[in-house]
């Protein structure tokens, strides 16, 4: 049986880390809708810079004997592949706080599972709402389904290494 002293320190490590689960969410959805609030033409030139520069970092990789052309095409290669990575890894980081948040308060069982999956799912849905709006941008349900499908593994992830721990 716990004595009151130890139910008030697991009460409060419950609350800090859901506390620091909920700062490191709201950091997370802030980054998110900010991403999604480019144009068409910033959100563009953004991931083709980046795919730009996984490429140099292919072609110094390789030796640096790549030609200009080469890394160029392996740029526009690699830009759509990148871009859902990066949708997959921050809804992965979504699921992972959001169960971090949850799992204080909840028994992990079916309901911690679906409701997870559904916060994230419904955060995706809206995200991708959000871009119907803005100029440029076009909102996908296969998106949808791709940063719930991160969400989901972020949660497993999370909950391996919970039980892990333990």
């Amino acid at each position: 049986m716990k004595t009151r002293d130890t139910q008030f320190t697991d009460r409060n490590k419950k609350i800090a880390v859901s506390g620091v689960s909920a700062f490191l969410l709201l950091l997370l959805y802030l980054l998110i809708f900010g991403f999604s609030e480019q144009d068409g033409e910033t959100s563009s030139s953004f991931s083709y810079y980046l795919s730009e520069k996984c490429a140099e970092l292919l072609r110094s990789l390789t030796g640096g004997s790549w030609t200009d052309a080469l890394v160029e095409n392996m740029a526009r290669y690699l830009e759509h592949p990148l871009r859902k990575l990066a949708h997959f890894g921050e809804y992965a980081c979504m699921g992972t706080l959001v169960a971090l948040f949850l799992a204080p308060w909840m028994k992990r069982g079916r309901k911690f599972y679906f409701l997870t999956v559904c916060w994230v799912f419904v955060s995706a849905g809206l995200d991708e709402l959000h871009q119907l709006f803005v100029p440029g941008r076009y909102g996908s349900f296969a998106d949808v389904l791709l940063d719930t499908s991160g969400g989901a593994f972020g949660m497993a992830f999370c909950l391996l290494f919970l039980w892990k721990k333990r």
